[in-house]
């Protein structure tokens, strides 16, 4: 497994005060599908519906009120490396939360909450770019 974080994803109750809180700051972001996406570096930051988040990462509403808003994404080149990393975490004491599967967007991707209870996503996006050193480059939204 290649180490790199490629998205930080923050759910948030309200994206459009979350999208200008950080648009403030000067960054500036693409809107699709109710998620806002920010290109930073050779990674990408991620504001979404809290709510959509933890439904994402396989939590039952039971146990969303103690959901951190917070989830991790390492994005791969294919489809096996996701079942690898998959199996890999959850012999390693990984919490499988969402068992990888197709997405709605076209890739395939699973869930693992870490021994501290940490989430990770681990996809893959034919749609977004991974170059030959795991920088992530998102891909203009506008023209897509």
């Amino acid at each position: 497994m290649e180490q790199r974080i490629s998205l930080i994803t923050l759910g948030v109750d309200d994206l459009q005060r979350a999208r200008a809180f950080y648009a403030a700051l000067g960054w500036q972001g693409q809107e699709i599908e109710e998620t806002v996406f920010f290109q930073t570096g050779g990674s990408a930051f991620v504001l979404w519906s809290r709510e959509k988040l933890a439904e994402d990462c396989g939590l039952p509403d039971a146990t969303r009120d103690g959901f951190s808003g917070i989830t991790l994404a390492h994005n791969t080149r294919s489809e096996d490396e996701v079942d690898d990393i998959m199996t890999a975490a959850a012999e390693a004491g990984a919490t499988i939360t969402k068992p990888a599967a197709r997405t709605f967007y076209g890739g395939y991707s699973g869930v693992f909450a870490d021994p501290d209870g940490h989430f990770w996503e681990i996809a893959y996006n034919p749609g977004f770019t991974l170059a030959e050193d795991g920088s992530l480059v998102l891909p203009d939204f506008d023209r897509a």
